[in-house]
């Protein structure tokens, strides 16, 4: 009797110390409804404790790095960030549980022409403006319970970032990589900038002004992309990029298949031409001119019939003549013609009107067996004087970064009447940007180089791309003041693991991230050539819009009277005009936004972040509507309530003799939730680290809910696996919902009598982030799929803990020792077979037959006949 009296007050002193060191809930012993307040009450309460575990730089052998694509700082949050980032979070979170060493960096997309355009209409600096939108969006993405590192958090307009943007634009100079050229650019009347091709519509207006673009002769700095083509192409196939799926296909077409080489020589007009042939051989032709289509900006030269270019391979100058007729490769507007050694290129000549002569000589020295060793030759040269001879599809070209605009990166150029242009020196970067007031004086300069005063710094700054092409690396040593990154850090912990964001950045961005990425690696400085592992490209959160049929103009919802929601038939209420529904982006000119505030005010932060998770894969268009709602407002309650009735059935005053826990009918109950809990655990955990269907992991965990409800009382009270499989609930809930989860486990281990005490699958002591992952059981039945050409032959249960040990040979023999797989290939020939494990969920055998022709299948008749009559 003593004994067991000790033995109470050592549990009662236990569940004290348990109660000090955990964070209490904010909701005690109370039985309380969860409403809209109580949700507010516990983010309340809780949100300090959302982000205390932090990123450890020595710890490589379990890092994960997850990224979302940084914001451009606008204001506020939209529901595209919410999506992003809720979903980055819950990925983020999971790996943390999984003993992963988790990164998950956040910074600021902070440059461009929307700030400046915006802080000009108010009055005010784009550093101004800026930094109070970052303040403001920073709010809120606490509030949305982000566990970012803000310790390593930056800002693209920072002059201690920007100073190691301009350091990569001098890195790239040094190397021949960027350069100044004249080019006929889109130009924007109205925000006065240059637009890339992409930044006009198809009716030849800018995507952001609506302005008419005018076509105008600029000299522009441009990054050599095209030297890095056939690496950036080629690297699509590295067996360590996953998911990428269709943005392969994307970054393909935009590269173009590398079937020739382009080269850029220099003009009389003091310019430079790209000319791009399949045959740089051609190039050694004393005889060679160059057909320019009438369109080609350099027919609006003076001098344009003088035109003519240097040809550095044949030391001669090419002759330039302008005309429609030649055959022009495709998405070009230049020709190389070569008539020593094509006869269409000595007739097109001879067409032109233009005298032809062809000496012995040329003939000797220019003859099919040359061909390869003078193609060698011109590609040598190119790379010696540093004009080209990069394989590179017909239709690619260089990176133009020159904007004309004040809130950018400034490039890092001294003009010098004397030297030309001048890279600014390493150690006086940064190159600040002026006063926005400030007059020309301000640009004026000593030359880097001679010294002599009355230089002029470049006017033009960066297009933002060039500031998002690198800051994955800058993240992980982002406050370094003495150099780009720390090498070994970069080298430790990339490539990024999963990298988030929406398609609309899958060419470009992603494009300009691999060529930077790639040129780092050349450069010592990057680990691996490809920055991204894995792919989440996100789809866009839609939402209903109105549109006035005939005029087009956008109506508020307000306005309107829905006749046939599902024919997507309305009335305009005013004039009972015929009104067009569709689901659209969400967009202020379209009068359809959805404020993430006043979400997070009616319904609660977490159900925001579990309501954008539900229904939809992560991959998929949202459509936001309030009729989806319901499912994640009644599972969040039916939990809650789950909570409560836990509760009050351990607190229940009732002889533990009344229930036999060895009887079977209590067994086969506890066995019930056994595989309950395996069974949903298996399916969550393979739809957050596997196929990232997060709705689909919320369907598994609403599963499990079902089965904790239909739970009788004494179960409940005195069963095992109904504790287990309430915990690893919460557990699971806990990266989405966060708070959520935080208050269910503080009211989870307050309820005495534990029976899985001494477990070590639970932390009791920790708060539910602090938990391990829960994990299926070593002897739960697994699955091994044995398919045959994708189609399902059988399923063989194994147990967990032989299942992790199967390897593809031994799957094989389990195949050929099953019924059902050997009487459906006797007349098939296996062409080939693969072997996929998920450790802890499933095994899948795939295996690729043919159908064997029939004097085979006969032959093989025979002969097991044959055999049959031997034995």
């Amino acid at each position: 009797m003593q004994a067991l009296r000790h033995s109470h007050i050592l549990r009662g002193f236990k569940l004290n110390l348990c109660r000090r060191l955990l964070t209490q809930s904010c909701t005690g012993s109370e039985q309380l409804e969860l409403t809209s307040e109580l949700k507010h009450r516990i983010e309340k309460h809780w949100n300090k404790h959302m982000n205390n575990i932090h990123f450890n730089t020595k710890d490589v052998q379990n890092k994960y790095y997850v990224l979302s694509m940084f914001p451009y700082p606008s204001g506020n949050l939209h529901m595209g960030h919410v999506r992003v980032y809720t979903i980055s979070d819950a990925v983020a979170r999971f790996h943390r549980m999984c003993g992963k060493n988790v990164f998950q960096p956040i910074g600021w997309d902070s440059f461009g022409l929307p700030a400046e355009n915006a802080a000009n209409e108010r009055g005010v600096a784009p550093a101004e403006w800026t930094k109070k939108n970052i303040a403001q969006m920073k709010q809120q993405l606490e509030r949305l319970g982000c566990s970012f590192d803000w310790a390593h958090e930056l800002s693209s307009s920072s002059p201690e970032y920007y100073k190691w943007t301009q350091s990569l634009f001098l890195m790239l100079h040094k190397r021949g990589l960027a350069y100044q050229n004249e080019a006929l650019v889109n130009w924007d009347p109205v925000d006065k900038t240059v637009l890339a091709d992409e930044q006009v519509d198809a009716n030849g207006c800018s995507w952001r002004s609506g302005a008419k673009v005018e076509k105008k002769l600029l000299k522009q700095w441009f990054i050599r992309t095209t030297a890095y083509a056939k690496q950036l192409l080629d690297g699509l196939d590295d067996p360590t990029l996953r998911d990428w799926r269709d943005i392969i296909n994307l970054q393909r077409h935009w590269i173009g298949e590398c079937n020739g080489y382009a080269f850029t020589l220099p003009t009389s007009a003091s310019n430079l031409l790209r000319v791009w042939t399949p045959n740089p051989e051609h190039l050694k032709d004393p005889h060679a001119f160059l057909v320019l289509r009438n369109k080609h900006y350099l027919k609006k030269l003076s001098n344009a019939e003088q035109l003519s270019v240097e040809n550095p391979f044949a030391e001669t100058t090419i002759p330039v003549v302008f005309n429609d007729e030649a055959a022009f490769p495709a998405d070009c507007d230049v020709y190389l013609a070569a008539p020593t050694f094509r006869v269409e290129d000595r007739e097109l000549w001879d067409s032109l009107g233009l005298a032809f002569c062809i000496t012995n000589k040329d003939e000797e020295h220019i003859n099919p067996g040359n061909w390869e060793q003078l193609r060698k030759e011109v590609l040598q040269a190119a790379s010696r004087l540093n004009v080209g001879g990069y394989r590179v599809s017909s239709k690619l070209q260089d990176w133009l970064i020159s904007r004309q605009r004040y809130w950018g990166t400034p490039i890092p150029i001294v003009h010098c009447a004397k030297c030309g242009a001048v890279p600014v020196p390493e150690q006086q970067l940064p190159v600040s940007l002026p006063p926005r007031d400030a007059g020309k004086d301000s640009l004026l300069c000593d030359c880097p180089k001679c010294g002599q005063s009355g230089a002029q710094r470049e006017t033009d700054t960066m297009d933002t791309f060039v500031d998002s092409s690198w800051y994955y690396l800058r993240y992980l040593d982002a406050h370094n003041p003495n150099e780009i990154f720390d090498a070994k850090l970069a080298n430790n912990f990339m490539p990024v693991d999963l990298y988030i964001g929406g398609k609309e950045h899958a060419v470009l961005h992603l494009y300009y991230a691999r060529f930077m990425n790639h040129f780092l690696h050349s450069c010592g400085l990057s680990p691996t050539s490809e920055p991204f592992s894995r792919l989440l490209v996100q789809g866009m959160v839609m939402s209903r819009s109105y549109r006035v049929k005939g005029s087009g103009r956008y109506v508020r919802e307000s306005e309107v009277e829905i006749v046939n929601a599902k024919k997507n038939q309305a009335l305009l209420k005013a004039t009972k005009e015929p009104v067009v529904m569709s689901w659209e982006k969400m967009s202020k000119s379209k009068l359809n936004g959805v404020e993430p505030d006043d979400i997070f005010n009616e319904y609660g932060t977490d159900t925001a972040r579990l309501i954008i998770l539900a229904d939809v894969a992560p991959t998929s268009h949202r459509n936001w509507s309030s009729a989806t709602f319901p499912g994640i407002l009644n599972w969040q309650k039916r939990l809650w309530l789950t909570l409560d009735d836990f509760k009050a059935a351990r607190e229940e005053q009732q002889p533990e003799e009344q229930v036999d826990t060895a009887s079977e009918a209590f067994l086969a109950e506890d066995a019930k939730l056994f595989d309950a809990r395996n069974f949903y655990v298996k399916g969550a955990t393979f739809n957050y680290r596997h196929a990232h269907q997060l709705s689909v992991a919320i369907s598994k965990m609403q599963g499990l809910t079902n089965s904790l409800r239909r739970t009788p009382k004494h179960i409940q009270r005195l069963g095992k696996q109904f504790e287990r499989a309430l915990a690893a609930q919460i557990i699971m809930l806990a990266p989405m919902a966060p708070h959520f989860a935080s208050e269910l486990w503080s009211k989870f281990v307050s309820v005495p009598g534990r029976l899985n005490a001494e477990c070590e699958e639970l932390q009791w002591t920790e708060d539910v982030l602090a938990q391990r992952w829960p994990d299926v059981d070593a002897a739960y039945q697994l699955d091994l799929s044995i398919k045959i050409n994708a189609f399902e032959n059988c399923v063989i249960k194994v147990a967990r803990n032989q299942l992790d040990k199967i390897n593809h040979s031994d799957a094989m023999d389990i195949a050929f020792n099953t019924d059902s797989v050997t009487s459906y290939l006797i007349d098939k020939k296996i062409r080939t077979t693969n072997f996929v494990l998920y450790p802890g969920i499933e095994a899948i055998l795939n295996i690729y037959v043919e159908r064997l022709p029939k004097a085979q299948k006969s032959a093989k008749s025979s002969n097991d006949e044959g055999k049959a009559e031997t034995k």
